[in-house]
């Protein structure tokens, strides 16, 4: 295989695509594209044919999603052309280019039902149109890439771009006294720039220069709690008076059904690429230091 040289990094407005937009500057040894929705728009197939028509990649990272998880329950069609029918155009397309592939997915592909962290080969059982359309996404990727690409799930992403749980959280605290949070679900935050890291780290490996068997692995950042532990603990570490009450699932209903326990087990990602996960209140910190940063 070719030294991977030129990149294409796909949904560069979101919340991962900034933040390798963010860190790219490490990375001087490769010519990264990041593409807008105005660029590449995955709603669109002919817009996918437009965009590769004149464009070749040694690696595509394909950050772009339709993450709206209760929007997707009325718009099955729209979240299944772009995570699923635009991820096999693009894997259709990095196989026809001799391209690697790193495809990100998401752990609302388990029903949640388990009490052990999941590792890749638990069987999927996804709740809603979200995770249905991530996981033919997947087997898109698999059946059409027997070699060369890697999907690698998540969760629970946040940053400081884009709208996510923490930056909501703030905001609401700046309005209200008192905040009722969902006690009951469970799993671990992903600060999206460790994520991008972590995805580097994956595209610098000598396994990832080789030839190798598509694979599926899971990140997320280390530790474990539910959405209210993450709420307590963002007003705890910015010093902000909120008052944080637990609440069930069932007392705060929502057109998609999420899995009550998402925890992702890391093993694999980590003794495959000698990866080092940071603590999730760690990276948490990071993150408020950056929003900060950013009202100074």
């Amino acid at each position: 295989m070719p030294e991977i040289k030129t990149v294409l990094v796909t949904g560069s407005n979101g919340q991962l695509g900034r933040s390798l937009t963010k860190i790219a500057t490490q990375y001087e040894n490769y010519d990264i594209t990041f593409a807008t929705r105005a660029d590449l728009d995955l709603s669109d197939a002919k817009s996918i044919c437009r965009f590769f028509q004149q464009q070749q990649f040694d690696l595509i990272i394909n950050c772009a999603a339709y993450t709206a998880v209760d929007k997707a329950e009325s718009e099955t069609e729209l979240a299944d052309q772009i995570n699923h029918l635009a991820v096999q155009q693009l894997a259709e397309i990095a196989a026809q280019q001799h391209s690697k592939l790193i495809h990100i997915s998401t752990d609302y592909v388990f029903n949640g039902h388990q009490h052990r962290p999941y590792v890749e080969t638990d069987d999927v059982a996804p709740q809603g149109v979200y995770g249905l359309t991530k996981l033919k996404g997947e087997h898109a990727v698999l059946r059409i890439m027997a070699n060369n690409a890697v999907i690698i799930r998540t969760s629970w992403v946040y940053s400081e771009f884009g709208n996510n749980f923490v930056k909501t959280m703030l905001r609401l605290a700046g309005d209200r006294d008192s905040l009722k949070v969902i006690f009951d679900q469970v799993g671990t935050p992903t600060y999206a720039t460790d994520l991008a890291q972590a995805i580097m780290t994956i595209v610098q490996s000598a396994a990832f220069q080789q030839e190798f068997s598509s694979d599926t692995v899971h990140y997320s950042n280390e530790g474990v709690c539910s959405w209210y532990d993450f709420a307590k603990t963002i007003f705890e570490l910015s010093e902000i008076a909120c008052d944080v009450s637990p609440i069930e699932t069932k007392d705060y209903p929502t057109p998609a059904t999420r899995p009550h326990y998402s925890l992702l087990n890391k093993a694999k990602i980590k003794q495959s690429y000698n990866l080092a996960i940071p603590y999730w209140k760690e990276s948490l910190q990071q993150c408020l230091n950056a929003l900060q940063e950013e009202v100074k």
